[in-house]
């Protein structure tokens, strides 16, 4: 006989909602193991549906132990999902075992297994299938230091990583929470490819055009305006948040210091996020109930 307990009981051990549960037992005539393999089966079932569903939301993780440090964005939904424990919970143990394997690449980090012994692709599963969203693990940077290590995380959705060869656990900190603010794309000057130059110095040189000045001054003008725009988009030429009177380069060296890895992830970055009527979805899923 089914009994009210029994649901409960399945419902509290699967996260399945009371009437699929209720079914299973009846399926299974009140066989609770039964009940679970099959709500489990079906589960990951409706998980593979929920698959190609955008996941912009969600939350970044760091785990750290000494001059090592990883970083994964775990994404869902819808921000509602992205706060609940059970979703943080499996986002900190993605990332938990980022750092103990040193694997960055999803996929084989996703057979690697959690504490109990269940590959991380399972538990991802079950849980979409718990939740009712689409989850997925986007992305794993992983970060060694040779002298000083900086993590730093804005809230949830805002993240960095630095490694530093020289200076101090503070100034990396420092420098990540300067990069988690600024968003410089490069570190360096170095850094920036010579074709991204080239366009550059191509719009440069279209708004001077109209300029009456010898052909050495607008060259000058031109490379002085690149110089700028480096400055904006690298790391070492930017202002230091906490002292815009002084550069990164210039915070560094007097540190004896510089940067040998940089890491910044932002939520959702990059994913094209599904735009629509929100009010006009929820009257026709309300509609479509009758």
């Amino acid at each position: 006989m089914v009994t009210a307990d029994l649901v409960k009981q399945l419902r509290e051990r699967t996260g399945a909602g009371m009437m699929e549960c209720k079914k299973a037992l009846v399926a299974t005539h009140g066989d609770a193991d039964a009940a679970a393999e099959q709500l489990r089966v079906q589960g990951l079932a409706k998980a593979d549906k929920k698959s190609s569903r955008v996941a912009a939301e969600g939350i970044l993780v760091i785990e750290r132990s000494g001059l090592k440090a990883a970083m994964v964005e775990v994404n869902c939904e819808t921000d509602f999902v992205a706060k609940q424990d059970d979703f943080q919970g499996f986002a900190r143990t993605v990332a938990a075992r980022a750092l103990a394997s040193g694997v960055v690449d999803v996929a084989p980090l996703l057979a690697q297994r959690d504490a109990g012994g269940q590959p991380l692709e399972e538990v991802r599963k079950s849980l979409v299938a718990k939740i009712g969203e689409n989850i997925s693990v986007r992305r794993i940077a992983a970060l060694t230091a040779p002298t000083a290590l900086g993590s730093y995380l804005h809230g949830t959705r805002i993240g960095c990583l630095v490694a530093l060869k020289g200076g101090t656990e503070e100034l990396a900190r420092d420098i990540a929470m300067h990069a988690s603010a600024m968003n410089p794309e490069y570190v360096s000057a170095a850094e920036v490819p010579a074709e991204i130059l080239e366009k550059e110095r191509a719009i440069f040189a279209e708004q001077v055009k109209g300029e009456h000045k010898p052909a050495e001054i607008l060259a000058r003008m031109i490379e002085g305006k690149l110089r700028k725009r480096l400055a904006e988009v690298t790391l070492l030429g930017q202002p230091f948040v906490k002292d815009d009177k002084l550069t990164v380069e210039k915070l560094l060296k007097s540190a004896g210091a510089e940067v040998t890895g940089l890491v910044r992830y932002e939520v959702g970055r990059g994913i094209e996020k599904k735009t629509g009527d929100f009010v006009a979805e929820v009257m026709a899923t309300v509609k479509g109930a009758h």
